[in-house]
């Protein structure tokens, strides 16, 4: 029997489940995202499979708000901040990165679900258990291959933030570190920025 026999089979005898339940034979495309009914919020495609974001915690929402906010204000005009927006790397890739800072000149519409990787300067993850093996390996080896020129991962270590910073080595198309930051993150690049970590006591 064939994959896709199989899928139609599976399909006839669970009736109930959504269409997601069962990928097409040769796996699900970036665009499929957008036209898939009733996809749980935040899912992302990794490799052609789609992968189900689950619960983050209140470090995840409290950092986010504190590097959106931190960045937004130091980011030159040509730049700009977004959070939770998928971006298309490939046809079988379409990753949702924490927070990503892209080119002003691709936001288009306030209809937009998703960025080219080529707008991309910075992706950030921050990471939860439920994360940790993607997160840490697999998502910026994604970013890498797509010529993204930073990477930041931040971590809960023990119990206060740590963000690590990462370059492209164009050369080899992967990251390089650049620095690991724990109470202050002050960098030049993509543009001088100083945040303040502790600050995440105070939200």
């Amino acid at each position: 029997m064939t994959a896709e026999a199989v899928v139609q089979e599976m399909a006839t005898r669970h009736p109930s489940l959504p269409d997601w339940v069962f990928p097409p034979p040769r796996g699900f495309v970036a665009e499929d995202l957008d036209h898939i009914p009733d996809l749980p919020a935040h899912t992302e495609l990794i490799d052609g499979s789609l992968v189900f974001v689950r619960h983050r915690g209140s470090f995840h929402a409290l950092m986010i708000d504190l590097l959106v906010a931190a960045l937004r204000q130091a980011a030159p005009k040509d730049l700009r901040v977004r959070r939770e927006m998928s971006i298309i790397l490939d046809p079988g890739q379409r990753p949702e990165p924490d927070l990503i800072v892209i080119k002003a000149k691709a936001v288009r519409d306030d209809d937009e679900t998703f960025y080219q990787a080529q707008d991309v300067v910075l992706a950030i993850e921050v990471v939860t258990p439920a994360s940790e093996v993607r997160d840490r390996h697999r998502k910026p080896q994604l970013y890498a291959e797509a010529a993204i020129q930073y990477f930041w991962r931040v971590e809960k270590n023990p119990d206060k933030p740590v963000v690590y910073a990462y370059e492209l080595d164009p050369a080899t198309r992967s990251y390089v570190p650049t620095g690991i930051h724990r109470e202050c993150v002050k960098v030049t690049v993509p543009f001088d920025l100083a945040i303040d970590l502790t600050e995440i006591d105070r939200l």
